[in-house]
């Protein structure tokens, strides 16, 4: 194993419980993203350990980008995962989140961890050029499989003032705004935190 092995941010599932329970989109935000980025259990730990321990878990900024063209109809960025240095139980699947692991890195010379660590992940994956509003909408947990056990995603919504954004890496293949009504039909190809966000965002089909 490597001496310089990445060590990410984690919470334990039980700080989570006790405030309540996430099963899919949970929109509270603030009853849940508060005490858990407050909290003294916050702490970085070696990431290949807790891919497997689903008694802690990962933070996750997960972000979407918006856009709405001269027409009004509604556009988000999408991708399919490749097959780079990301989540191999995840590619081939498309997404329309943006985002990763919180490093002990970013939390250096006192800096807000969080939103340092969803920047540099942003700026790792994407070209932004596109000035933005952001907002928080809510969480995602999903315990039905192996990532989604060990991960809890916190959902950005950005709103772009134009579709000025391109994929930085080839783990983000066919990168590019995409309208709702065809990320509807595309629903079963995405990958799970990608449904429940686009259902919760935007509607479900039907």
């Amino acid at each position: 194993m490597s001496t310089h092995e990445e060590h990410v941010l984690v919470i334990p599932a039980s700080v989570i419980d006790e405030i309540g329970v996430i099963d899919g989109f949970e929109s509270d935000i603030d009853r849940f993203l508060g005490p858990i980025l407050q909290s003294d259990l916050l702490s970085y730990r070696p990431r290949s350990a807790m891919e497997v321990d689903p008694s802690f878990k990962q933070l996750i900024p997960y972000v979407v980008l918006e856009w709405t063209d001269a027409s009004g109809r509604l556009h988000v960025f999408a991708y399919t995962r490749g097959g780079g240095g990301g989540e191999e139980r995840l590619h081939a699947k498309r997404s329309i989140g943006i985002g990763g692991h919180i490093s002990r890195e970013d939390a250096a010379d006192g800096k807000d961890a969080y939103a340092t660590g969803m920047q540099r992940e942003l700026a790792e994956e994407i070209q932004l050029d596109a000035e933005y509003t952001e907002t928080r909408e809510g969480l995602i947990y999903d315990p039905s499989n192996e990532v989604g056990q060990v991960h809890l995603g916190v959902v950005h919504r950005f709103v772009l003032d134009s579709p000025q954004v391109a994929s930085n890496e080839v783990e983000l293949a066919e990168g590019g705004f995409v309208s709702i009504d065809e990320l509807r039909e595309q629903h079963e190809r995405l990958e799970t935190w990608s449904q429940l966000a686009l259902d919760a965002l935007y509607g479900q089909v039907g």
